[in-house]
């Protein structure tokens, strides 16, 4: 899906850029339109007037005029000045050469991406002091989830002992279908949706199968905001797994949902607008869950909205992107942005097969239904050998299995093309009494669990192989395959973990390699959140079974984790910038599980690297006292974009701010934006030494008489000193510089190829310790 909706964007660009043939100039889609906002002439009362006549002058075909081109979707005044359309490209090109007009960009479609991680994360309501305490569990904060909507009457979103709905507070609760104005309450204080961009490409929606109104008609969006802020609810389980407390990050922070994302993806018209109204409203953090493919940044419409969010003080958090494990597949990688992996907490559920030979092969799933008979082995068959399309059957898709074939057995499936619970149904349907899905061999070991339609669990790889290689020999043998699944319920206090998830994108980034993404990462396997009435736990249209909450994975369950803590953080530090709270994080993040060794990489049972995690695994606790931040203004942001070689109008485009970039390129590099990582890119074309320097700034907020001294610890065969090697702070608040310099010798690579080796550098008093991650790749250019 990822490669599809790249090269889908690939075209719209080339066809945008008049690089394809005069039939393609014809084609009609979504256009955002970023005008200089002082430059609208005077005799138009608003910009909306500016608007309609400027699109009133474009030469629209007949074509466009049919399919009603031409007419404003949305209109943006806080994130930038402008408006979404549908044009044709032809028109499009036009308008961009219009006075007043900074930048024509191609509409994305982009698509979504707990009990115990509050507890796993050390957050309790139990402490008497920490981070909740001192934050007073979020309290007047108000966190914007934009998403697929809300249900409001979950108990995560009681509003018990909550005080007033803040002053500052400028949002509505927009009334729609099935949902009143008095569904929002002291918790849910704000509720809009935005589909005019979804309905500009697919038509009018089905409003049998989605609600328009802000209630939530597919689950991620009630899931992701109580991740966020839910309240205290016991007690909570799905299906009977994970039976505890569940509580959100930040319990008493406040909730505003924009619901932008609808049945066939979240689409930019919509998520500027959610992104715009949100700014207006006041809220302090935005949680996005939301991924597309990585393009410049002005031509990356979350991009330009974030940047303006922060700018305006506001913490925006976004996930990383399920990509991996893959290299590269990171996403919403703007430095502005803090960029959220996932990685596992310390619980599983377990359900492994016993095969006839008697071997035990682990797996995971959730299963609530009647179960397999106790001590009885079924027949066990391999899908893709009895379907007459053995790639269809294979996967266990729609119509693909021989219920002659099927009834009354365990089938294998092979895991990829259809939902991992759609493959249950199709094997239930088939008459099977249960399923086995393996992982291949791209998805490696990695896996999360599924509230199945049937008794069914998921196994890695290496067991998928085991199964299939002992059904080949078990069916030619006098004892045919057999197997039965062992459900073995909430398993507490696994070990290793956290372990980086499979799934979670990877860097390096693929549109600013100096600047490492992810940043962190957070608990995002298999999370209990709250889940809507109206939805099955299997999110399939045949599942009547009905939930308070439900078990999830993803960076989307990662992301408002992080999203949370940046209100908690806010709340005890009302002064920290955006940029402060996302150094906090990052400098106290760990990289060693439970076991005392570097975090384990799902997918290969190796240890991982800083391209998997980042700065590491938030340490909310450590994070509320870091001793040291590396604080960044939108300025500073400027400069970056001046270094990236960014022209001035497409800077414009991203920060609104006119930009001389003399200064800025004789300061530095772009690898001297003041990040809480640093991340160095050689390239040798045949030079045998190599070098590189970062300029920091650090600004103290722990003690006001504070020393700290520098520990170095570089990538290997490389050299990195720092300059001063003591810090001495004399207040809070005071600001003091240090140069790092990496010294390096090229290595023998094939032209094409790369290698990553990083270090560290920590800052200590004694009291803190101040960590940020080196990266030095080295690059053979072809």
């Amino acid at each position: 899906m990822a490669i599809f909706s790249f090269l889908l964007f690939c075209l719209s660009f080339l066809v945008f850029n008049g690089s394809v043939s005069s039939t393609a100039n014809d084609l009609i889609r979504t256009f955002i339109v970023h005008v200089q906002h002082d430059a609208k002439p005077s005799i138009f009362p608003t910009h909306e007037n500016w608007y309609e006549s400027t699109l009133t002058s474009l030469t629209a075909d007949t074509q466009s005029l049919e399919i009603g081109a031409n007419r404003i979707i949305h209109t943006y005044s806080n994130v930038f000045h402008g408006f979404s359309v549908k044009l044709s490209t032809l028109d499009a090109q036009k308008l961009e050469d219009f006075d007043g007009v900074l930048g024509v960009i191609p509409e994305q479609v982009r698509h979504i991406q707990t009990t115990r991680s509050p507890e796993f994360l050390g957050l309790t309501s139990a402490d008497s002091a920490g981070l909740l305490k001192e934050s007073d569990y979020g309290s007047d904060l108000v966190i914007g989830v934009i998403d697929t909507g809300i249900w409001p009457e979950r108990k995560s979103f009681h509003d018990r002992d909550l005080g007033p709905v803040p002053a500052k507070w400028k949002g509505e609760c927009v009334a729609g279908r099935d949902f009143s104005a008095t569904s929002c309450n002291r918790k849910l204080i704000g509720a809009r949706y935005f589909s005019s961009g979804y309905e500009a490409t697919n038509g009018k929606m089905n409003e049998t199968i989605e609600f328009r109104s802000p209630r939530d008609s597919d689950g991620h969006g009630t899931h992701t905001a109580s991740i966020a802020v839910g309240r205290y609810v016991f007690p909570a389980s799905t299906l009977g797994y994970a039976r505890g407390v569940a509580a959100g990050m930040a319990p008493k922070a406040r909730l505003a949902a924009y619901k932008a994302c609808w049945s066939s993806g979240c689409y930019d018209a919509d998520i500027l607008a959610a992104f715009d109204a949100a700014v207006a409203d006041g809220v302090h953090v935005i949680s996005l869950s939301v991924g597309g493919v990585v393009v410049p940044y002005n031509l990356d419409a979350i991009a330009i909205a974030s940047f303006a969010a922060t700018d305006a003080g506001i913490f925006v958090s976004a996930s990383a992107g399920n990509g991996g494990p893959g290299g590269l597949t990171v996403t919403n990688v703007a430095p502005w942005v803090t960029n959220v992996g996932a990685g596992t907490i310390d619980r599983d559920f377990p359900a492994d097969v016993k095969l006839g030979n008697g071997r035990i092969v682990p797996g995971v799933s959730i299963y609530g239904g009647p179960a397999l008979t106790p001590n009885r082995l079924y027949p066990l068959i391999y899908a893709g050998s009895e379907g007459s399309d053995g790639y269809s059957s294979s996967l266990c898709l729609e119509g693909s299995l021989n219920p002659n074939y099927v009834q009354g057995k365990i089938v294998l499936c092979d895991r990829g093309v259809n939902s991992r619970a759609a493959k249950g149904l199709v094997v239930k349907k088939a008459g099977g009494m249960g399923m086995i899905i393996a992982n291949g061999v791209f998805d490696g070991e990695g896996l999360v669990v599924d509230c199945h339609v049937l008794p069914a669990t998921a196994v890695g790889a290496s067991a998928g192989d085991e199964i299939r290689k002992y059904i080949s020999v078990a069916s030619k043998s006098k004892s045919p395959p057999t197997a039965t699944i062992l459900f073995r319920g909430t398993l507490l206090n696994v070990r290793p973990a956290p372990v980086v998830a499979s799934f979670s994108a990877r860097g390096p980034n693929p549109e600013s390699p100096e600047i490492l993404k992810p940043d962190v990462i957070a608990p995002g396997v298999n999370i209990l959140a709250a889940w809507p009435d109206g939805v099955g736990p299997s999110g399939l249209p045949w599942d009547t079974r009905r939930t308070e909450f439900n078990i999830l994975s993803g960076t989307s369950m990662a992301c408002p984790h992080v999203s949370g803590l940046g209100a908690l953080l806010k709340a005890a530090h009302p002064g920290w910038s955006p940029a402060a709270i996302r150094s906090a994080l990052m400098t106290t993040a760990y990289t060693v599980d439970n076991r005392g060794q570097i975090m384990m990489d799902e997918s290969t049972g190796n240890s991982s690297t800083v391209m998997d995690f980042g700065a590491g695994h938030v340490h909310p606790q450590k994070a509320m006292d870091p001793g040291l931040i590396y604080d960044l203004t939108s300025y500073d942001y400027v400069d970056f974009l001046c270094n990236s070689n960014y022209t001035t109008k497409n800077i414009q485009v991203v920060t609104r701010k006119y930009s001389d970039c003399s200064k800025a390129k004789r300061a530095g590099h772009v690898g001297n934006l003041n990040y809480p990582s640093l991340s160095a890119v050689f390239q040798q074309h045949g030079k045998h030494k190599l070098s590189t320097h970062f300029i920091r700034t650090v600004t103290n907020v722990g003690d006001p008489n504070s020393v700290y001294h520098v520990i170095v610890k570089p990538p290997r065969d490389m050299v990195v000193t720092v300059e001063p090697e003591k810090l001495t702070f004399r207040r809070v608040g005071q600001k003091l510089n240090f140069l790092v310099r990496v010294q390096a010798e090229a290595l023998k690579l094939s032209p094409g190829n790369s290698i990553v080796k990083s270090g560290s550098i920590v800052w200590s008093d004694g009291k803190h310790e101040v960590t940020s991650p080196i990266v030095v790749t080295m690059q053979e250019p072809l």
